[in-house]
């Protein structure tokens, strides 16, 4: 009973302990050493008793109670830091000493079965209870953390075990420290019974240590079997979803398998049918040709003999006309035949590949035999497919028949003026052996009436030989040659009646050649305007267009190149409607392209279309456009918009102040959705942002946009200027100190000259304030703007407008008097107020005050003053305080980007070498060391080293540390030169 009672205490104890009960199990120890239980207290007294977990000095604190005061209670504080700090690292330590120790475990585990075994069988029956704890302990162990309904029985259990037990106070603990559940209420599991924990005790001993570990086993296999039966049935499901899915789609490809089948089927038989029939019709046409030739030849006999009678001139033309109606009608048969052989499948059309020369040869046998009466020589009609000018030949062609005709009507006048015969047979002679009139008065009326008819059929049949002929013989021509079929394409895209043989021959013309290059397309674009020419608004619209809309998506870039380069010339010969429409849809399209040349190409026809609109509908629309390609990430876009449309859409749309206010808002805010340089707020870095290649590309071709413009900004601030008494000089003088004197008594508006002071200036000082001070090339682009200000608005405008304006930012004193009052409050607004203020401008703003400003080439002395002073003299607020010394020195070096100012530098900078301020030597190496990467190994040699080796034998050790730190650039700089 003894053991029993032991056994269940310990199962208490050690169930309150994992599950950090540590009040209830408090309680429970005094009890148990009330009772006089010492044996089964000794786990609760060890624990209590580690000073690990309660170290002494705390439990005294504790004990004590005493009041500490805030000096006190402050050391203490720092002492439990410093403790807890190396209680963190020992703690560290030991987690990596257990996890070494749990891998070597884990090694010795299988070798050690045997030794457990053997030792378990030697242990007398005094340690049966620790044997059982240990071996309890490890199936707790090994059965994983409890559950949540395991938790709520077993605390039932206690509870019931410890009012059993006589541990009250233990219990009232027990029921304070078991908050999240209601000990009065067990609910009815199969492990509420009566006396609990006895009964899972004697269950526990009644089943061996191996039936309960394969119990345990079966059910976590049971929990993972039933996980993956429900993981099969969703996939079984989803699977069945799939299956039918894939038997509808195969059910219906079914389908559609067998009604392609079928008519695969019926379209074979069609191109039987239609061979056969060919064959027949061709064997009947040579039937024809053989007679017509045995007549050509019994004609040509009776010419030779010169025998030739009335009589047998009209049985040869009567059986001319016969067989004539007779091959009309085969031709007849013989072009619908062609037709359904068209609308057959392509490989139908492969079938006879030598049949193309032989239908090309029986329409020049049918224009010859059909033009019999006017006698046009059949060689002149065998050209049309021999020509390199179709046109030039066509003209010849319609001469030849003109003139022919002419004479044979001059022949048969000279007859009915009393000719003898002997005259007439001379003159069938010398007619090439024409056939003479039968009755020359009714040949003269039936000739005069019907040349002009005739000569326009044969032009037409001319037209139609072409049409038919040229898709098949242009892809059989070289493709280097293929231009040399334009101007025949061209002529029969003209003239032809038939619009869908038009398109035809228009897709043709724009499928030339598979890739053409910058030549082909030229003279493919040439062609296309001298046809837009001739056909008129309404054809170019409706069949030149519809080419260039479906060339677009082309595959090869070369091919929507020509559109591209296409649509600005095309657009002349449209109607205006259609230019800000279908023409600006196509070239929109093609400014989306992946090709540079493409969108190239695109930007100067834009330029091209738009003096065409009819007007200023789509200006906004162009406006978006022209932003769009001006921050194209390919520089040759960007050149060509920068240099043909930005000017063209200014010419245009004539809004200057729209696209100036669009243009500095994009500067902006491409910087300002940057993140952040830092998150620490009131920080100069969190200010400041950080550029990707892609807004730093952009930020850099819209400050290249903004100097481009100003010439623009320039002349309109002359043309508006509303003082028309003051004289007018040449170049960029005309904004004289007497002119802005005027301006500055307020008395007129001039938005277009304040623009640059007002608006301008301001949001570049803001934009500079968001530059972090690494980005030079952005710096740069905004130094040659304002000396492209100062250049262009001359050197009264930067003493008096620029200067005082960038000195009030940088926090200095400037003259405001050639401001106007209106104004004056603004330029005052961009003083920095707080000293992070005057830390960023000093930064951002002062580097631009140096070099853009003070830089230009004639306020060199006014530089070096200013310099002096900053570095210097130290008279200005900008002393050598150590916050600012930094910024200033980045500012100089900047300016050492510029060459042209090294030589004012170097002597100011010998001038703080041989001071005898410590600061200012300091300061002095300092610049010497940032200012290596932009001089030569030339300039390096005769400033750089003299002056750090004056620097270096200075007593001062600072002075010696700074110029040993300044001379470490310079050898890895010039390592090679030096």
């Amino acid at each position: 009973m003894d053991v029993e009672r032991s056994s269940l205490c310990n199962c208490v104890v050690n169930f309150l302990l994992e599950e950090n009960y540590l009040l209830t199990a408090f309680e429970l120890l005094h009890e148990l050493l009330d009772d006089g239980r010492d044996d089964q207290a000794i786990r609760l007294k060890e624990f209590f008793s580690n000073p690990s977990q309660f170290p002494p000095d705390q439990i005294f604190r504790f004990n004590s109670l005493r009041v500490a005061d805030p000096q006190s209670l402050l050391e203490e504080k720092e002492a439990v830091v410093e403790k807890l700090a190396i209680s963190e690292y020992e703690l560290r330590l030991a987690k990596e000493d257990i996890l070494k120790l749990k891998s070597e475990l884990q090694k010795k585990t299988e070798s050690s079965v045997n030794e457990l075994s053997v030792a378990n069988a030697d242990v007398s029956v005094n340690h049966g209870p620790e044997c059982l704890r240990q071996k309890k302990d490890i199936s707790l162990t090994d059965l994983g953390p409890l559950k949540q309904n395991e938790r709520r029985d077993l605390n039932c259990a206690v509870k019931e075990y410890l009012l059993l037990a006589g541990y009250r106070l233990t219990a009232m603990t027990f029921y304070e420290e078991v908050t999240d559940q209601n000990l009065d209420v067990w609910q009815n599991t199969p492990a509420c019974v009566q006396d609990a924990l006895r009964h899972y005790y004697y269950q526990y001993l009644s089943s061996s240590s191996e039936a309960a570990e394969e119990k345990i086993v079966m059910v976590q296999e049971k929990e993972s079997l039933q996980k993956e039966n429900d993981w099969l049935n969703n996939e079984k499901a989803r699977l069945l979803k799939n299956k039918d899915l894939a038997d509808g789609q195969i059910s219906a490809l079914t389908k559609a398998l067998e009604a392609h089948q079928k008519d695969l089927k019926e379209k074979e038989n069609l191109v039987q049918d239609l061979k056969q029939s060919l064959e027949l019709q061709r064997k009947d046409l040579n039937d024809c040709r053989a007679e017509i030739t045995a007549l050509k030849l019994q004609i040509e006999g009776y010419r030779s003999g010169r025998n030739l009678t009335d009589t047998d001139v009209d049985h040869v033309q009567s059986e001319l006309e016969k067989y004539k109606e007779k091959f009309k009608s085969q031709q007849i048969e013989i072009e619908r035949l062609k037709a359904n052989i068209t609308n057959a499948p392509d490989s139908v059309v492969s079938i006879c590949p030598g049949k193309d020369s032989t239908q090309v040869s029986e329409k020049v046998v049918e224009i010859h035999e059909d033009k019999n009466a006017v006698q046009v020589p059949v060689d002149a009609v065998l050209r049309v497919t021999d020509t390199e000018d179709s046109q030039s030949l066509i003209t010849q062609t319609f001469d030849d028949s003109k003139d022919k005709s002419e004479e044979l009507s001059e022949e048969s006048v000279n007859s009915s003026n009393g000719n003898s015969s002997s005259n007439h047979s001379e003159s069938v002679s010398k007619h090439n052996g024409e056939l003479p009139p039968v009755d020359t008065g009714q040949l003269l009326n039936s000739d005069n009436l019907s040349v002009e008819a005739a000569s326009e059929k044969m032009g037409l049949q001319t037209i139609q030989i072409l049409a038919d002929a040229l898709p098949k013989i242009v892809p059989y021509v070289l493709i280097n040659h293929r231009e040399e079929l334009l101007p025949l394409i061209m002529c029969a895209i003209e003239r032809h009646p038939e619009s869908s043989t038009r398109d035809s021959l228009t897709h043709t013309l724009f499928n030339l050649i598979k890739r053409p290059d910058e030549k082909q397309r030229r003279i493919i674009m040439d062609a296309c305007v001298s046809l837009a020419k001739n056909v008129g608004q309404m054809r170019t619209e409706t069949e030149l267009l519809p080419q260039c809309w479906e060339q677009i998506n082309h595959m090869y870039e070369e091919r929507r190149l020509l559109v591209a380069q296409s649509c600005g010339e095309l657009a002349e010969f449209v109607r205006p409607e259609i230019r800000d429409s279908l023409i600006l849809s196509i070239v929109q399209q093609l400014i989306e392209d992946s090709a540079t040349v493409v969108r190239e190409a695109a930007a100067q026809n834009l330029a091209m279309l738009l003096p065409l609109f009819p007007n200023m509908d789509k200006y906004f629309k162009v406006e978006e456009l022209m932003f769009q390609l001006v921050c194209d990430p390919s520089g040759a876009v960007v050149d060509s918009t920068l240099k043909q449309l930005v000017p063209a859409v200014i010419k245009w749309g004539n809004k200057l102040d729209h696209i100036l206010q669009v243009l500095l808002s994009h500067i902006l805010s491409s910087i300002q959705h940057c993140p952040p340089l830092s998150g620490v707020e009131g920080s100069v870095e969190s200010h400041l942002h950080v550029l990707g290649e892609r807004e730093r590309w952009n930020v850099d071709v819209l400050l290249r946009m903004l100097v481009e413009m100003l010439p623009f900004v320039h002349e309109k601030a002359i043309e508006t200027c509303p003082f028309p008494d003051v004289p007018e000089p040449t170049g960029t003088s005309i904004f004289s100190t007497s002119l802005l004197e005027l301006y500055a008594g307020g008395h007129v508006k001039w938005p277009a000259f304040e623009w640059m002071h007002v608006d301008c200036f301001p949001d570049l000082i803001q934009f500079a304030c968001l530059l972090p001070p690494k980005e030079d090339n952005l710096r740069n682009r905004t130094t040659k703007f304002l000396l492209a200000v100062s250049e262009h608005f001359g050197d009264s405008y930067l003493t008096h407008i620029t200067l005082p304006l960038f000195l009030v930012a940088v926090g200095d004193n400037g003259d405001l008097k050639f401001f106007p009052s209106s104004i004056r409050s603004k330029i005052k607004g961009l003083r920095p107020r707080t000293a992070l203020a005057e830390r960023l401008a000093t930064m951002c703003v002062l580097p631009l005050l140096l070099a853009g400003v003070l830089g230009t080439p004639n306020k060199h002395e006014e530089l070096a003053e200013y310099l002096r002073k900053l570095l210097v003299e130290g008279t200005v607020k900008y002393t050598q305080s150590t916050k600012c010394n930094a910024e200033i020195i980045d500012a100089v070096r900047f300016l050492c980007t510029f060459e042209e100012h090294h030589a004012m530098i170097f002597n100011i900078l010998w001038e703080m070498v041989v001071s005898s301020n410590i600061n200012m030597k300091i300061n002095a190496a300092h610049l010497l060391k940032v200012i290596v990467p932009y001089i030569d190994a030339k300039v390096a040699s005769t400033h750089i080293l003299p002056a750090l080796v004056t620097l270096g034998s200075d007593p001062n050790l600072n002075v010696k540390y700074a110029s040993i730190d300044a001379f470490g650039p310079v050898a890895q700089h010039f390592k090679s030169d030096m």
